[in-house]
């Protein structure tokens, strides 16, 4: 009998939440929340798809009007919640509490890459096109995209490298194209009995020549130290950022031959011995060679 009546109590119980949700009056409630939470979502993304798109990239833009919009339809949902089946609002918040701990661990490296991405977007270090270099990484190439989660990159190889904003963010990057001029710096041996003054002066000619060399700042040359085979010359020569390469070899090239022209040498490495004592020399004979040969098979039987 107790168990009969436990029954009929929890149906009882059952049957009158059931019958409070399907209340006409709660059920006009929910539809007019929906339609007006519907209307609401639609018309801030409306807005934000016509300005956002101004200020920032597609992807960001894209899932800011996302978060937005979703954002709308959850604020509809709680009130649908807490106003027509009363539910108490503290303990949503506990269970939006507890789903967004477990979404938040199993999310960190997504939402750490999305704030890298717009955080990149702000701070501007590079753009599509740039030639970068990340020396913490060992890696380096022309940047070939830059989405919400990721950074594209071709290496000078031809390999195609896809970078999480996360760790872009956190390394020094090198711009290499962020500046209109780089400079080109060349450190050229000549041996001691050339002339310097000549040296300097075909370098400077040389750059003042070259069609890719800028005049300003002026090409500069000097003596940077006396090493142990011949005397170090440093030039320094500005050049555009996209040609900087271009200039760095040939006008190497141009500088050599010039050299050759003018007989300017570029020394080898020379090492001076120096002995207390006369050397002696030996011209060896086939006789000598004979007597040594066969004093070391002396040697050997012994």
């Amino acid at each position: 009998m107790a168990a009969q009546e436990s029954l009929e109590n929890a149906t009882t119980t059952a049957l009158g939440v059931l019958g409070g949700w399907f209340d006409p009056q709660k059920i006009l409630f929910v539809l007019i929340v929906l339609a007006a939470t519907a209307i609401a979502a639609t018309i801030i993304r409306n807005i934000l798809q016509r300005t956002l798109p101004r200020w920032l990239p597609t992807d960001i833009s894209r899932a800011l009007i996302r978060l937005f919009y979703y954002g709308a339809w959850t604020l509809g949902i709680i009130i649908i919640l807490q106003d027509a089946f009363d539910i108490p609002l503290g303990s949503l918040l506990v269970a939006g509490g507890l789903a967004g701990i477990v979404i938040g661990f199993a999310s960190q490296t997504v939402v750490s890459n999305l704030l890298s991405g717009i955080f990149i977007y702000f701070d501007r270090p590079l753009k599509v096109g740039d030639a970068i270099e990340l020396p913490d990484q060992g890696i380096s190439g022309v940047v070939t995209d830059i989405n919400i989660m990721s950074t594209r990159i071709r290496t000078w190889d031809g390999i195609n490298l896809r970078i999480p904003n996360e760790k872009l963010f956190n390394s020094v990057i090198k711009n290499i194209y962020g500046t209109v001029a780089r400079r080109v710096e060349y450190r050229i041996g000549i041996s001691y009995s050339s002339d310097i003054e000549k040296a300097k002066q075909i370098i400077k000619e040389a750059a003042h020549r070259h069609p890719y060399a800028l005049a300003e700042p002026e090409p500069f040359v000097f003596v940077e130290e006396y090493g142990d085979s011949a005397v170090i010359l440093n030039a320094r020569v500005w050049a555009p950022t996209r040609k900087w390469f271009d200039v760095k070899t040939s006008l190497l090239e141009e500088i050599k031959k010039r050299f050759d022209e003018e007989g300017i040498e570029i020394p080898f490495p020379q090492v001076v011995n120096w002995f207390p004592e006369p050397l002696h020399i030996i011209e060896q004979t086939p006789e000598t060679k004979k007597d040594a040969n066969n004093q070391q098979g002396r040697e050997e039987k012994r």
